[in-house]
């Protein structure tokens, strides 16, 4: 904000008194926050710290001890620097002792060896002082107008510190109490040497204060939380070692630290943040939306390391026939995501419950994923039953009245050696969730050999030779229910064909009367154009309808 005194130094009228530096060359880059003339010697206690003070001299001790002592109060005092104009009192040069005192305490001491007016000298600081504090001005409203917009926009955490990195020109990192990276911006920096080893450095950074620069590590420390709840801190690196950093960055900390204790407000009832930048990875590795090895090195800032170790993915989904969670459910809209964040939490804590390191989130509308990161491929096995036995329990704690096996299928893709083919194994993952819904076994964790059939549909459910052989098989029989929808003669045929094809077991199946079910079966053969006592037309019918499960299940 403030110009420096090598700064003045350089300003034209400043140049035209030919100025030479006699000591305190350290203490050039010191801020001038006024410039003052005078000419008695006890002028130190006028001043406030930061003043560049001009003199002749005229007026100073003659003695060494009192020039020694006038130059010391000076520098208590925080003065920027001195300058003295040759030629009334000092004719060649200031006294050496003064000199050396200046030089002992850092004091910026230069001589002027020709004579210029001294008011040139500070209307062209105090312009440069002015432009400044308007420049700052500037600033400090862009700062304010910038997070009054993000706090409205309820921004994301990502979003907020991008912006805030932009501002400050400074890399900023966001983390939790436990020192875990929520979130970072390295202003262009190399990130993976900012978050590098983060929680043994933060852990070092020890601000005085709620809002505080700290020398030692050269941080701006501001803590984030709202209503008597901290939960995070917010870094800002300054990189000038030698200075602090100006008001305008603590502001803008402050103004960030805010909008993200408003954020979390705002979300208070939705997932926690770290659970967020879980969905965010998990969807990333997904839909390839970031690259991978971003996607491990903000893991590995959350405290989840994902390179060099063996990965599976794992999906968990309530089972098919799921009712609602009671009464009126299906009429509430907060039900199903209700649902989905009880599950998430479940998964969650059945990770913790069973020492595992895992990404954990919703990964759809429907199902919670998690990517199990172990260190050795020979753990799998053993990891994705402790993970399911680990569930069963917390579920059950939460519901003591309804086993957990009714409720819910585990399934996992199959186990991979990189971050790069993570991905196929949380897609696989839920694929075979999605087969295994209607499943009538009770297996602590479904994987690929155990959905036969159905998971190899559920694998081609986007291929349009699947599709075209669905409308084929069944087209018209569709079209018949959607003319009739009270008869729903669909549901008809997969109760036969599920029950073997005995004709008295799909009654019962269907709640119908032997009589009804014979006629609805025979209009199925009349619309299908099929013999429904063919064992090779019924097993393509029923292959047709596993099928139709795999393309309509969301």
């Amino acid at each position: 904000m403030f110009p420096t005194v090598r700064e003045v130094l350089d300003l034209v009228p400043m140049r035209h008194g030919a100025p030479r530096l006699v000591a305190g060359n350290a203490g050039l880059d010191r801020p001038v926050r006024w410039v003052h003339i005078a000419e008695v010697p006890d002028i130190a206690t006028l001043l406030g710290g930061g003043e560049l003070v001009l003199t002749t001299g005229i007026g100073l001790p003659a003695d060494d001890a009192g020039l020694r002592e006038f130059i010391g109060t000076l520098a208590d005092v925080g003065a920027s620097g001195l300058v003295v104009e040759l030629g009334r009192r000092y004719l060649t040069g200031v006294p050496r002792v003064m000199a050396a005192a200046a030089e002992r305490r850092g004091l910026p001491l230069v001589e002027l060896r020709r004579g210029t007016p001294f008011v040139r000298i500070t209307e062209a600081v105090h312009g440069l002082i002015v432009d400044a504090q308007l420049t700052e001005l500037r600033a400090t409203e862009e700062i304010h107008q910038r997070f009054t917009d993000l706090s409205v926009e309820g921004a994301e955490p990502a979003e907020v510190l991008r912006q805030a990195a932009e501002l400050a020109g400074c890399p900023m990192v966001l983390e939790n109490l436990s020192r875990q990276v929520l979130a970072y911006d390295p202003a262009g920096e190399n990130a993976e040497l900012l978050l590098d080893g983060w929680e043994q450095h933060s852990r070092q950074i020890r601000p005085a204060g709620r809002t505080a620069y700290d020398p030692g590590s050269g941080w701006l420390v501001t803590t984030v939380g709202a209503r008597g709840q901290d939960w995070g801190r917010l870094l800002l690196r300054w990189p000038v070692a030698e200075s602090t950093p100006p008001t305008r960055l603590t502001i803008l900390i402050e103004r960030a630290a805010s909008t993200l204790a408003l954020g979390r407000l705002i979300r208070r009832d939705a997932e926690g943040l770290e659970r967020q930048i879980h969905r965010t990875l998990l969807t990333a590795l997904i839909d390839h939306s970031r690259p991978v090895d971003e996607v491990a090195l903000r893991a590995k800032a959350l405290g989840v390391v994902l390179d060099r170790r063996h990965l599976v993915g794992v999906v968990v989904r309530h089972r098919g026939d799921e009712p609602a969670a009671g009464p009126g459910a299906d009429a509430d809209p907060e039900a199903g995501p209700a649902r989905l964040r009880d599950l998430a939490e479940a998964v969650g804590q059945a990770v913790r419950d069973a020492k595992l390191t895992a990404l954990t989130s919703a990964v759809d509308d429907h199902a919670v994923g998690a990517l199990l990161a172990l260190p050795d491929a020979a753990d799998e096995e053993k990891a994705l039953a402790a993970f399911a036995t680990a569930l069963r329990r917390v579920r059950l704690d939460a519901a003591p009245s309804r086993p957990p096996a009714t409720r819910t299928v585990v399934a996992a893709g199959s186990g991979v050696g990189s971050l790069r083919e993570a991905r196929r194994s949380l897609v696989e993952a839920r694929q075979i969730a999605e087969a295994a819904r209607r499943d009538p076994r009770d297996l602590p964790c479904y994987r690929l050999p155990h959905v036969g059939l159905a998971g190899l549909l559920h694998l081609l459910r986007d291929e349009p030779r699947l599709q075209t052989f669905v409308e084929r098989e069944l087209g018209a029989l569709l079209a018949y229910d959607a003319q009739h929808p009270r008869e729903q003669l669909l549901g008809t045929l997969r109760a036969y064909l599920e029950q073997g094809r005995n004709k008295s077991a799909g009654a019962a199946a269907a709640h119908l009367s032997r009589p009804a079910f014979y006629e609805r079966l025979a209009r199925i053969g009349r619309i299908l154009d099929a013999d429904l006592d063919s064992v090779d037309r019924c097993l393509s019918l029923h292959v047709a309808l596993l099928a139709l499960d795999a393309i309509r299940t969301p």
